[in-house]
């Protein structure tokens, strides 16, 4: 298979990780929780804010200018400074940003930072739109967003498949079931295939327990060279294999509704990396509702398109199951703060140092973050592999 032709492979890698305040953080603004995580990542590196002169950061639902907004609030005045917004899955798309930015010789260290008080302020618009460009065409029908449209993609996906309600419902099953190993997560009770499908009705055929928590909570990443990074105080995580795609923005565009631009964005990132689904040890995926999971497992190419639902059945997912997926109890059970493309870079890293404790999946050495963004509107993913 080809290594990437941008020449990017090995050349960044993971350095820092933390994440503040997942869950219900009263008293905190998006800022100072993200100041927090940030401050925990670079002392987690070994490095301090003297050293950042690279940025990403996105998703803030009012700022027109994040990244002078939070350079401003940290002190800091980078060089390089990145606010793309596609969503969700921008903070895996980062990785790829920032490897250029460094390979490029554009900055040394870079900041990847994201936070949300979309709990405790009772904010529920992260989602939401105003009637106008495409979206002139959904809002005025009702299509709640973004939930609508990844229920027309699971009730297309069980038209064309025979997808069932039980099998999305394994997807939910499975995340509880790594939560229940993470003390962080604030889901760690029991759950069965039962209780999911007893749960209300939201947007059919999704029920509550479908659909991702709503939370507080920041992430922050550090990113610097692989050569950098052997001087740092954590095991180097490099990034290996990166791609972005994208095929529409409102759901009704969307080309296929069973087929995202993970099809396109999966494949090219292993083909960088030389690798393929067979050679990683853990997934973590965007899970903001149970047919995201499983869109993104066929379209990765774990199995083939429509036989996600068959996948995903009989623990295949679970903690010793036969592919350790979203092992931190995912945005089904650990956290959704509005965007959580940044805490699968948080926990694919964890895991490859082996510093996921009781859920940590033994000899993991080479791990896969995609995320997704919209309305399954744009995907990103990265392949990550621990430095020998």
């Amino acid at each position: 298979m080809s290594r990437d032709p941008y020449g990017l492979s090995r050349l960044a890698a993971v350095v820092g990780i933390a994440e503040y305040g997942c869950g219900m953080s009263p008293g905190e603004t998006v800022l100072s929780l993200q100041g927090r995580a940030a401050r925990l990542a670079l002392r987690d590196a070994g490095l301090g804010l003297a050293d950042v002169d690279g940025l990403f950061v996105s998703g803030y639902p009012y700022a027109e200018r994040p990244g002078l907004l939070l350079s401003e609030y940290l002190g800091i005045q980078p060089s390089w400074l990145d606010s793309t917004n596609v969503g969700g899955c921008g903070f895996v798309a980062a990785l790829e940003h920032a490897a250029a930015a460094i390979a490029a010789g554009l900055c040394r260290v870079v900041l990847i930072s994201y936070g949300s008080t979309q709990y405790s302020s009772g904010l529920r618009k992260l989602g939401g739109r105003p009637p106008e460009f495409s979206y002139q065409f959904e809002v005025p029908h009702g299509l709640p967003q973004p939930l609508g449209g990844y229920a027309l993609a699971a009730s297309r996906h069980m038209y064309e498949f025979g997808t069932t309600p039980d099998q999305l419902a394994e997807v939910a099953v499975a995340a509880r079931q790594w939560a229940m190993l993470n003390p962080a997560a604030p889901q760690r009770g029991e759950l069965t295939v039962d209780d999911v499908l007893a749960s209300p009705m939201i947007a059919s055929p999704l029920h509550v327990l479908d659909c991702c928590l709503v939370t507080d909570g920041a992430g922050a990443v550090i990113v610097t060279s692989a050569d950098r990074a052997r001087d740092l105080a954590q095991p180097a995580i490099l990034i290996v294999g990166s791609a972005c795609a994208h095929s529409h923005e409102t759901v009704t565009s969307m080309p296929d509704m069973t087929t995202t631009a993970g099809a396109v964005s999966g494949p090219s990132a292993f083909s960088r990396a030389g690798m393929t689904p067979r050679d990683v040890d853990v997934v973590q995926t965007y899970d903001s509702f149970t047919i995201t999971t499983l869109l993104a497992l066929e379209d990765l190419g774990f199995c083939a398109k429509g036989e996600g639902g068959a996948f995903v059945s009989g623990g295949r997912i679970a903690p010793g199951g036969e592919l350790a997926v979203n092992t931190s109890g995912g945005g089904l059970s650990y956290c959704h703060p509005g965007m959580f493309g940044i805490f699968l870079v948080i926990e694919a890293t964890r895991q490859l140092r082996g510093q996921a404790g009781q859920r940590q999946v033994a000899g993991a050495r080479r791990a896969v973050c995609h995320g997704v963004g919209g309305q399954l509107s744009a995907t990103a993913t990265a392949i990550l592999e621990r430095a020998a």
